[in-house]
């Protein structure tokens, strides 16, 4: 399993309720009005398609998980940010995966 992960650059597993419990920046790339329905307290709320004009809105130093309402959105966040130098970025899924983390 580990070599597909590899193969498709997916990298190691990464303990999400760890990076959540570290303080991570969690990055909703929903639209506004998606994100008004509900959202993981604290969160980050920059829609995908203004991620680009917004980077400076983030830390380059912290931890990034980035959410949406599947997986699909927050997944080109990731890329978006690993290509604009983020290190430490991490797709969470949907927002609800990521709350269930954020309230343990």
């Amino acid at each position: 399993m580990e070599f597909i992960r590899k193969l498709f650059g997916l990298g190691p597993k990464v303990n999400m309720q760890d990076v959540v419990n570290k303080g991570a920046i969690i990055l909703d790339v929903r639209t506004k009005a998606e994100f008004q329905r509900g959202h993981v307290k604290g969160s980050v709320n920059i829609p995908l398609d203004q991620l680009s004009n917004n980077i400076s809105k983030l830390d380059h130093r912290k931890t990034i998980v980035t959410c949406c309402a599947s997986g699909m959105r927050s997944a080109s966040a990731k890329g978006i940010l690993r290509a604009k130098g983020f290190e430490t970025v991490h797709n969470g899924g949907s927002w609800q995966n990521v709350n269930r983390y954020k309230n343990k």
